[in-house]
């Protein structure tokens, strides 16, 4: 039997309300138009009758069929085929087997009689299995999508509820119910595996640091577990396959994580491949997630730096040294030495032939120019050395183009200095605390003395231990700094990484923040100079610090063209590349032939022309492109981008496919994940062995099931034909009467 209905049915009172406006609307469209009334009743009822179909179709009119056989009734039973469930922890034998069995001898035997069985296995897809043949063999279990598939596959169908038999492993990495999961059938999950895996020790993640450490160190953080052992735990480094480093660490007491830091300083101009390991012990249940990997990018080119100097000075110069005695930083220097008998500034220039020119007075002319630069660093540079439109231009380098700025002395603090500029808006502290000269030395015991905060210890800039233990102990056998200016109250989301014990009260020294894209920092101090000269010429403190300040500054600023990172992933996975494609001004080109060149481990060639993605990206720059790597390695990225006959950029990344066996991460049955689905969808978690109460739940379910199935009746041709013809009838009726 079949009733028809309403899917989006409307109360009595806003039905008469949307007929009573389109009677109006279409009464009032032809009320002024000079022809026999007869003429205007025609046209305004053609009107009202598409305006009365088109509110019909808008409450998606639905036929509802009712069946009295529950045997019409579908029980689908989703079994994970995926390798977690050949682990062998499911009562003495694999899970895919116990399974197996489940299905074969108890499901089926019980339900056939009272439903329709559907058997289906899903690991990458869904897909439709015989229960003899099932087997542990997909890469990876993708179970949010095979819950999706499962919705479509029985959209319109009764469903007493669905099966799934599964250990909760997930890699698809997006396992929350959405509004339309929530709408599947009930989930009743039956989970395979043991909660409790005995001995197994497995590498959970292994990341790396930013690389602004002195000597191009790399922070690398391993965090591992060892589950049913409290022995040491023996951490192997790998470097491109090569031994690096070996640690014995014994986990916490309460089976909690090891967290351990190595530091590496990988090779300069190739991506290097860091694996941290551990031995598996014998019988260990899961070895494959004993070894994970993780790429560090060479640097694409040395940063270029701008310094700024308001006038010549010891500070600039020691500071200017220690900088161009990185070979990570090309530096251009503008210094401001005087005025000329005309009254104009003069500079001295110390740059590349190719960008001196841009610097003949005193400071890039234009953002293309400027935005060369990865950061600028202004050296008692206040706001009367530039113009207003300078001054928007590096508040836009920071924000927009994501360069970093340094700004320090006290002639960029006191008085005005850039107080009320651009400039100030992307600094992380206000410039509202200002005096007129710079806090002189206190006392000899600790005056101007800088001292790390909490942030300070951990941080890139101020770090100059291998531990904050030792990077405290540095800092305070530093001598005092002559002086340090007051400048004023930090902005929400900056950090203060040092402090200066000045005029009584500790004030703020060094500030850190993100701004837009990129990054800014301040240093209030003077004579920084006294951190080289006032200790042995083996301590390197200073030059750390500095350098470390600017490539940290500097290191979020990218090219015209740049490729975002990638995500990890594995083999036969799909990999997006996304690059972001500039003008020279940092302006979005959205109209650019953007090519994207895949170089796999083994030299084959993949060519991929990228699209533009106008639904992703925060200044819509972005282009993205797929590939399916064949095998693990290093596939070599290069995008290149051209906007007609013009070159816009050029790009090259290296992606690390395969670094770790995700599907055998945490090889533990997941119940958790399991209830959350359940929950979700009105279901529950069973075990094998309730087999019974798990057929009268669905026998139970049987008559709201048989009610469910509807059909629409609104989505076909017949529809658009009408509309269509409505509006066709009343268009050449108004041409014949002369109505334009």
């Amino acid at each position: 039997m079949s009733q028809v209905g309403f899917a989006n049915p409307l109360p009595w009172w806003a039905l008469v309300a949307m007929l009573a406006a389109a009677a109006a609307l279409s009464w009032h469209a032809y009320r002024g138009f000079s022809a026999w009334p007869k003429r205007r009743y025609v046209l305004s009822a053609l009107r009202f009758a598409t305006l009365l179909l088109l509110l019909v179709v808008l409450m998606r009119p639905v036929s509802r069929t009712t069946t009295g056989d529950s045997r019409d009734v579908v029980v689908p039973i989703l079994v994970d085929t995926s390798r977690s469930m050949a682990i062998e922890d499911a009562e003495g034998g694999r899970r895919i087997d116990r399974a197996r069995e489940y299905v074969t001898d108890v499901l089926v035997p019980r339900l056939r009689d009272h439903f329709q069985i559907e058997v289906l296995s899903f690991g990458e897809t869904l897909e439709v299995a015989e229960p003899a043949t099932l087997t542990a063999a997909a890469r990876r279990s993708d179970l949010a999508g095979a819950l999706a598939a499962a919705r479509e596959r029985y959209r319109g169908r009764p469903v007493a509820g669905i099966l799934l038999l599964s250990d909760g492993g997930d890699t698809s990495g997006v396992m929350e119910l959405t509004a339309a999961e929530s709408l599947l059938p009930p989930v009743h999950a039956v989970g395979f595996g043991s909660a409790d895996v005995g001995q197994d020790r497995e590498v959970l993640s292994v990341t790396a640091a930013d690389a602004v450490l002195d000597a191009a160190r790399v922070d690398l953080a391993v965090s591992a577990v060892a589950h049913g052992s409290h022995d040491p735990v023996e951490l192997r480094l790998l470097e491109n396959g090569r031994p690096r480093d070996v640690r014995h660490v014994r986990p916490p007491a309460d089976g909690g994580p090891i967290h351990e830091v190595f530091q590496v300083s990988p090779a300069a101009g190739a991506a290097t491949i860091y694996t941290v390991e551990i031995p598996p012990l014998p019988g260990e249940l899961v070895p494959e997630n004993n070894r994970r990997s993780v790429l560090v990018q060479p640097p694409s080119r040395p940063r270029r730096i701008l310094l700024v100097e308001g006038a010549p000075g010891y500070e600039h110069s020691f500071l200017k040294r220690a900088l161009m005695g990185d070979r990570s930083l090309e530096v251009d220097a503008v210094v401001r030495k005087g005025q000329n008998e005309q009254g104009n500034d003069t500079y001295y220039i110390q740059a590349s032939r190719s960008r001196s020119g841009a610097l003949a007075s005193g400071f890039p002319p234009d953002p293309a120019s400027l935005f060369v630069y990865d950061a600028i660093v202004l050296a008692n540079a206040g706001g009367d050395q530039f113009t207003g439109v300078q001054l928007e231009s590096v508040r836009d380098f920071v924000s927009r183009r994501g360069g970093g700025l340094l700004v320090f002395g006290a002639q960029s603090f006191l008085g005005r200095g850039l107080a009320g500029t651009p400039v100030e808006d992307a600094l992380p502290v206000l410039l509202d605390r200002r005096a007129d000269a710079a806090l002189p030395a206190g006392s000899a015991s600790g005056g101007n003395k800088l001292s790390l905060t909490s942030a300070g210890l951990d941080h890139p800039v101020t770090r100059l231990g291998g531990t904050p233990d030792e990077s405290r102990k540095r800092w305070e056998s530093l001598p005092a700094l002559a002086s340090a200016s007051a400048i004023g109250t930090p902005r929400p989301g900056a950090e203060i990484l040092a402090t200066a014990a000045a005029g009584g009260a500790a004030r703020p020294l060094v500030a850190v923040q993100r701004y837009g894209e990129g990054r800014s920092m301040v240093f209030a101090g003077e004579a920084s100079w006294r951190w080289r000269m006032m200790l042995p010429s083996s301590d390197t403190s200073y030059e750390t610090f500095w350098r470390q300040a600017v490539r940290w500054i500097a290191l979020g600023a990218s090219d015209p063209v740049a490729i975002h990172p990638v995500a990890a992933a594995g083999v036969g996975d799909e990999v997006a590349i996304r690059a972001s494609v500039r003008d020279r001004a940092f302006r979005p080109v959205r109209d650019a032939d953007v090519q994207m060149r895949i170089v796999s481990p083994d030299g084959k060639l993949n060519d991929i022309r990228a699209a533009f993605d106008s639904n992703e990206g925060p200044d819509g720059s972005l282009f993205t492109g797929t590939f399916t790597p064949e095998g693990p390695g290093l596939h070599r990225v290069t995008v290149t981008a051209r906007r007609g006959k013009e070159d816009v950029g050029e790009a090259s990344t290296s992606v690390l496919i395969g670094g770790a066996d995700t599907e055998m991460a945490d090889p533990r049955l997941n119940l958790h994940l399991l209830e959350r689905i359940a929950a979700g969808t009105g279901g529950r978690v069973t075990t094998p062995g309730d087999a019974g109460n798990l057929v009268a739940t669905l026998q139970a379910a049987t008559p709201a099931a048989a009610l469910a199935v509807s059909r629409d009746l609104w989505h076909n041709g017949a529809s658009l034909i009408l509309i269509i013809g409505l509006l066709t009838s009343e268009w050449l009726l108004r041409r014949k009467w002369g109505l334009r």
